[in-house]
């Protein structure tokens, strides 16, 4: 019985590489869908704006933190900052290019090239997005009255962020799957010729 249940376990690598290549997709597609709403947009103004990066897609970064809105709130001077500060027009911008990456990932099996080429810019921006650990001060636990703050204390945006080393795991499996499955049809269509 028990050796039943490793050999089930151990045949599951299939299994799991589809279910990291879904969960990819849909992480992509959510996250990039959610990026034309304003409290989605407002949410990652401190990692665009200390981004060495990324800052200059807004007119005034050093201002930010006088014009943050709450999730859920939406206060109408901190919002027309937002619009004049570029906030949503470069939110917009990467939520185009999110669902498109998640698309090109799910489509590996039509177009594997694009596709591996998608995992690659995924593997590409998440090495950017785990770089807000060093330059957002809101990814750790301010030092207020707690003894606990900074460095190892990561706040609701840095366990935010720290998740993404998985993706970046799992955009190495895409790109090497879509890869295979690219070089496999050119050995055909090589040898058909």
């Amino acid at each position: 019985m028990k050796n039943s249940l490793v050999t089930f376990i151990s045949n599951l690598d299939q299994f799991g590489k589809k279910a990291v290549r879904l969960g990819i997709v849909v992480v992509f597609l959510w996250i990039g869908g959610l990026k034309f709403f304003t409290y989605e947009a407002d949410g990652i103004t401190p990692f665009v704006a200390n981004s060495p990066f990324m800052s200059f897609f807004y007119n005034h970064p050093d201002e930010y933190k006088g014009h943050i809105n709450k999730e859920g709130e939406l206060v109408a001077e901190n919002h027309q900052w937002h619009i004049e500060n570029n906030t949503y027009g470069f939110s917009a911008g990467l939520g185009t290019m999110l669902v498109t990456l998640a698309i090109l990932v799910a489509l590996y099996k039509v177009v594997p090239f694009a596709s591996m080429i998608g995992s690659i810019l995924i593997f590409i921006m998440t090495l950017g997005t785990l770089s807000f650990l060093v330059t957002t001060p809101e990814s750790w636990v301010p030092h207020l009255t707690d003894q606990n703050w900074g460095f190892p204390y990561l706040s609701g945006r840095g366990r935010l962020v720290i998740k993404d080393i998985v993706i970046l795991g799992g955009a190495i499996i895409t790109a090497s799957e879509s890869a295979k499955i690219y070089l496999h049809r050119q050995r055909i269509k090589n040898n058909t010729h």
